[in-house]
């Protein structure tokens, strides 16, 4: 087991039983958001939070995840194509870096590389209007973000 793959396990050892995941894609408009099932075997969207400012934001999130009995957080970043981090996901490690001084919430990075993308294509092929696909994509890449977690530590740690 590589490091990588050794952190996600202990952070899932120290989770409590029966809690849930919240999956986040964090934009600079919206953060879509989505829940895990409480065997963290399942992602399903929950909502978009429009962004408005750090502290409201924030205040929604963490209300949402207090709501739903979340123990932690899986937060996509936004890598380059090559693995290199540019200015997104600059700004994504700062938002967690704020949002740790408000809660005691662990936080995971996924690799969320073309979950948008992803999650486009799909409602394009499922014939989704342009205004319907706008509603729906940012919470869909949070469940999509969130799935990819669960399916990449189920695989190496199975006693998640």
């Amino acid at each position: 087991m590589d490091e990588k793959n050794r952190s996600d396990a202990a952070f899932n050892l120290a989770l409590p039983r029966g809690s849930r995941l919240m999956g986040l894609d964090l934009g600079t408009k919206t953060i879509g958001l989505a829940l895990s099932d409480v065997e963290r075997r399942i992602a399903t969207p929950l909502e978009t939070i429009r962004r408005v400012k750090f502290k409201a934001d924030a205040t929604a999130l963490l209300g949402l995840a207090e709501k739903h009995g979340v123990a932690a957080l899986v937060i996509g970043l936004p890598l380059n194509m090559d693995g290199s981090e540019g200015p997104r996901a600059q700004a994504t490690r700062a938002f967690v870096r704020n949002l740790s001084t408000l809660s005691p919430l662990p936080v995971l990075f996924q690799d969320e590389r073309l979950s948008t993308a992803a999650v486009t294509r799909t409602l394009i092929d499922a014939d989704a209007s342009r205004s319907r696909r706008a509603e729906l994509v940012d919470k869909l890449a949070a469940a999509y973000i969130l799935q990819s977690f669960i399916d990449r530590v189920n695989t190496t740690n199975s006693s998640f």
